[in-house]
């Protein structure tokens, strides 16, 4: 210790004090916030930035501003986990169905529950091969109201995700459904299913993902989240199906914060309107 002290020029008695003193007030109330934040962060399965985090801190009565969760997580290397391409194809949409035009036109807003709808179908790798997810999103609170998994791609795939939200939801006539031109959205079973409720028929024009951006972006958000962070792949569709389901309805739905509604979650937005 004594060459320690020569060598960093302080005396031993300057040393011995500055190890005995109390950290500051301003020291104390960062590593709390350190511990805060990390404590949100672990809670989110670490998918979670500084804006949702943030957003998370003050509705736990932690008052601190946005830059300085920011400059935390930089400073403590905690990161939200990343995105990855992958590109399985789910839409065929060379068919002679009849297709419809796009009613929506890229207007992603709603002022209440059930006015629009939007779905579409994404995969899921399994060792036991490729589990198929087909949902469909509320454009008001962003909430997944109905989906559906199966191991293949045939229309019941669709319909079994369109009936769980029609019977969860029961929307009046005239809501818009907005989906790709796919072979099951086009199909006649699945127009006369949206024809019964009365429903608009809006579909995206060929290739162009930005028509339905929403439904792309919860994909992302899904994959990012409950797929790419795993070490391996899904042992089996059973395992897969536990997990997605947890995702989906324990978590995405009920605590997820949001940034398109005001990073809160789509069941609290919902609860927000009555």
């Amino acid at each position: 210790m004594k060459l320690l002290c020569e060598v960093l020029d302080v005396s031993r008695s300057g040393y011995y004090a500055w190890r005995g003193r109390k950290p500051s007030p301003r020291q104390d109330r960062r590593d709390r916030l350190v511990e805060q934040v990390r404590r949100v962060h672990q809670e989110s399965a670490g998918t979670y930035g500084s804006p949702r985090v943030h957003a998370e801190l003050l509705d736990r009565d932690v008052q601190v501003c946005l830059n300085t969760v920011a400059k935390i997580m930089t400073q403590e290397r905690i990161r939200s986990v990343r995105a990855r391409r992958f590109a399985i194809r789910t839409t065929d949409s060379a068919h002679d169905s009849p297709v419809a035009g796009n009613v929506l036109g890229r207007d992603f807003a709603a002022d209440r529950p059930d006015r629009k709808w939007v779905c579409d179908i994404t995969y899921v790798p399994t060792a036991q091969g490729v589990l198929y997810l087909a949902a469909v999103m509320d454009l008001c609170s962003r909430r997944i109201v109905g989906w559906a998994m199966a191991d293949h791609l045939r229309t019941e795939l669709c319909l079994d995700a369109l009936d769980m939200a029609l019977q969860a939801r029961r929307p009046a006539a005239g809501l818009i459904h907005h989906s790709d031109r796919g072979v099951q959205y086009a199909s006649a079973s699945y127009a006369m299913a949206l024809a019964r409720h009365r429903t608009i028929v809006s579909m995206s024009r060929v290739g162009d993902c930005y028509d339905n951006a929403a439904m792309e972006s919860f994909w992302g958000t899904f994959k990012t989240e409950c797929v790419y962070p795993r070490q391996r792949p899904y042992a089996t569709h059973e395992e897969a199906r536990q997990e997605i389901f947890r995702y989906i309805e324990c978590w995405y739905n009920r605590r997820r914060r949001h940034s398109a509604i005001g990073y809160v979650s789509p069941e609290a937005f919902e609860a927000s309107l009555n």
